[in-house]
């Protein structure tokens, strides 16, 4: 029963971290209809600039939160300068430049920083808490992610930006007739799913170490997350990644040998879209012809 309690525990603690990075994906997609390809390569480049930040003598936290205020920029700008130019292109148009960003980030993080694991420091203790329920780090992960989660939620839900930026995401056509910049409300957009990636990347840097290829796996298991609750569905995907965290690693331990989980997260991708393709929150997309 412990073990299956420090299963569950972990598998929150990581699911929190897939919540992030499915509510990034989440965005993007309300403001483009497209995935972005590259929302993994987003994060993990954010998280070399907290490394880099913390290498210099900057307190954890001082550069965790100088980390995602520059990550918010560079999504501003990502928006600006490569989306927007093809915001009305065809779909296959999207996924190129989103595929070519990916690279482009991989790279760029390869040569500057080279492709040697470096390790990243954990601003909490590592030690079992709870009678070795759960260690000190998961419970930061958990705790700093439900505080973000809280803090978007009241942002979108009760400040004239957020319901600005909700409206243009939504509904970009009534949003204009409103007075709404619904092109600066989706770059904002950007730049917010970026600084959420940022916060994955740091929460789960510890555990993964770091290296330009450290979220490509957990980039599909947020995927996977962010199908199972719905892509159209913020809260569908916080929940889906959760879920997909806990599965991971109960099927990891008990069912099949952990080599092979994420080739079970890509199963896990496929069965929801064979089965239920909206997600168990999502909206059924219907268009009338």
């Amino acid at each position: 029963m412990t073990q299956l309690t420090q299963q569950i525990l972990s598998g929150v603690a990581t699911g929190a971290v897939y919540a992030s990075l499915a509510l990034a994906l989440v965005m993007i997609y309300q403001a483009t209809e497209s995935v972005n390809f590259a929302q993994g390569e987003m994060a993990m480049f954010s998280t070399y600039i907290a490394w880099t930040l913390v290498q210099a003598g900057l307190p954890f936290w001082a550069a965790f939160l100088l980390t995602v205020l520059i990550s918010f920029i560079g999504g501003v700008l990502i928006e600006r300068v490569i989306v927007r130019p093809v915001h009305d292109a065809p779909v296959l148009t999207h996924v190129i430049v989103f595929i070519g960003l990916l690279v482009i980030l991989n790279a760029v993080a390869g040569w500057i920083y080279t492709y040697t694991v470096k390790e990243f420091p954990s601003p909490f203790p590592s030690k079992p808490l709870f009678g070795g329920a759960i260690t000190g780090h998961d419970l930061g992960v958990i705790c700093v992610t439900l505080a973000m989660l809280m803090l978007l939620f009241a942002f979108f839900r009760f400040t004239p930006l957020g319901l600005a930026m909700r409206a243009a995401a939504q509904n970009p056509e009534s949003a204009k007739l409103a007075g709404i910049r619904v092109g600066w409300m989706l770059a904002m957009g950007w730049g917010l799913a970026a600084a959420v990636g940022a916060v994955a990347g740091v929460m789960v840097a510890p555990v993964l170490f770091l290296d330009p290829n450290m979220m490509s796996g957990v980039l599909l298991y947020a995927f996977a997350g962010a199908l199972l609750g719905g892509i159209s569905s913020p809260g569908g995907a916080v929940l889906g990644g959760l879920i997909v965290g806990v599965l991971e690693n109960l099927v990891g331990t008990y069912l099949i040998a952990s080599e092979l989980k994420l080739s079970t997260a890509l199963a896990f991708i496929i069965l929801v879209l064979v089965i239920k393709p909206s997600g168990l929150f999502g909206r059924v997309a219907i268009k009338r012809v």
